[in-house]
């Protein structure tokens, strides 16, 4: 058979009916994939460690006569660079581990292998996922797929681009600081923070403690997303934040009419936003209206300082939890980049006291939104508070005027999300005057995922902006 349409093109779901009907073989998938990313991923360096093409070819013909073990039967899969894949290269962007090969799978590409992928590699990110910006001195920096001289955001910025520039069908990312939700903004894709829990994370150390960082699917369509968290979302018993299983991706196409939906803008004016973005945003929310949401402005409903103050303790002492045997032996220390060793040192720096006031803080912003989400179904941020920026840069240091105190202060705009664990759906927005994308995030409840990705799928329908595809004399 001669396949002459673009197979790069098509969403996860299409490619997975084609192979499923056997109107398309695996192989050919693969080689119009290894294709693609041969051409392409020289501009932007989204995809890193990528295996032998010759293997990959070899394992892709072994699946065209092999029946499907799941939806992702034969798809080309590249796993972010900050799980370890047996057989891989897993950096972690960090030149203490560029080497590092490890024996076997995490549980998130272990989930996506067992669901029938042919994992061909990693997608880069900042040096063990610390900026919302991809580069490190592994693997290089990761530029925009819109404006390669532009950054794709991060920590997930990889992955987002390797989805813009159709070098993957569908991706995994992770948040702690809105990871799936920058680069989706920065690269006009979809990326999905779900409820803390629901994707469960591999039992080492700690699994009580830190609620701030989780795995989540990202796409350039919102049923691909919600197939690909069904395969993450499979509670484990060694998790004890684990959540029941749901059909996420059947039923997405659901009247959204009456939904209240509330937008809060910068917060009052609290986190400082570039020209042009929340007017863009507001063309989003124009969507929702004509959609039938009752769409309305929410004033500040708590102090934006003192949820800062909350995260960037809780969030220095989770990475200083992870990070401090490194900081520990001088030599790997020297190794570290300045921005892990300020969170190291901050969260060791802490008394008991001091973490026990930030969760308490943390509590009062959650019992908060309990009231406030009896008015509103879901609530609304800009994904971004600045556009991508030049790649050069490791961060803007200031945004709109005012200066940044810290490495990551300009994306303060998702931190009222990943400080309480709820779920967020990332969606385009449009493109500004420069040409660059923009996105704005739709939180909800705890457990309101399948709702927020019925109001995606909605917005999905009537805007398609993922559709509007990289110039191909910047990203081919």
């Amino acid at each position: 058979m001669t396949i002459t349409m673009d197979l790069t093109g098509l969403s996860a779901s299409m490619l997975s009916q084609m192979i499923r009907t056997r109107s398309l073989a695996p192989s050919e998938v693969m080689a119009a994939f290894l294709a693609r990313v041969e051409r392409v991923n020289p501009g932007i360096n989204a995809i890193v460690a990528l295996r032998d093409p010759e293997v990959l070819m070899a394992e892709a013909r072994v699946l065209d006569d092999v029946e499907p073990a799941g939806w992702l039967h034969g798809i080309p899969f590249a796993i972010k660079d900050l799980q370890r894949v047996a057989g891989v290269v897993s950096s972690s962007g960090h030149p203490g581990l560029a080497t590092f090969v490890p024996r076997s799978d995490d549980m998130l590409p272990r989930r996506i292998r067992a669901a029938g992928a042919v994992i061909i590699g990693k997608t880069n990110v900042p040096e063990f996922g610390l900026g919302s910006h991809s580069y490190n001195p592994v693997h290089g920096v990761t530029g925009n797929p819109y404006d390669p001289s532009r950054s794709a955001g991060g920590s997930s910025g990889g992955a987002a681009a390797a989805l813009a520039a159709r070098l993957v069908p569908v991706a995994d990312g992770s948040d702690m600081m809105g990871s799936l939700r920058n680069p989706a903004a920065f690269c006009n894709v979809y990326g999905f923070r779900p409820t803390f829990g629901l994707v469960p994370a591999d039992p080492e150390g700690d699994t009580f403690l830190h609620q701030l960082a989780t795995d989540g699917p990202m796409a350039r369509t919102v049923e691909d997303l919600a197939r690909l968290l069904e395969t993450l979302a499979v509670p484990d018993a060694s998790d004890p934040h684990s959540r029941p299983w749901a059909p996420f991706a059947s039923a997405l196409d659901v009247d959204v009419k009456g939904l209240r939906i509330g937008w809060l803008g910068d917060w009052g004016g609290a986190y400082p936003t570039e020209p042009g973005i929340l007017e863009l945003c507001a063309q989003a929310l124009a969507t929702l209206t004509d959609l039938g949401c009752h769409v309305e402005m929410v004033p500040p409903p708590f102090p934006a300082e003192r949820i800062w103050e909350s995260w960037i303790t809780l969030r220095s002492w989770s990475v200083a939890s992870g990070l401090s045997p490194l900081y520990a032996d001088p030599k790997s220390r020297a190794r570290l980049k300045p921005e892990a060793i300020w969170e190291i040192e901050r969260g060791l720096s802490f008394s008991a006291a001091e973490i026990h006031r930030a969760s308490v803080i943390r509590s009062q912003w959650y019992t908060t939104l309990a009231a406030l989400f009896e008015r509103y179904d879901a609530l609304v941020l800009p994904s971004a508070q600045v556009w991508p920026f030049a790649k050069e840069q490791t961060w803007p240091r200031t945004v709109a005027g005012r200066e940044m105190d810290s490495y990551h202060r300009w994306m303060e705009v998702v931190i009222p999300v990943s400080l309480v664990g709820l779920p967020a759906i990332a969606v385009p927005a449009g493109f500004g005057a420069q040409g660059l994308p923009m996105g704005v995030q739709i939180f909800g409840p705890k457990g309101a995922d399948r709702r927020l990705l019925r109001l995606g799928q909605a917005y999905h329908r009537a805007t398609d902006w993922p559709g509007r595809r990289p110039p191909e004399r910047l990203a081919a």
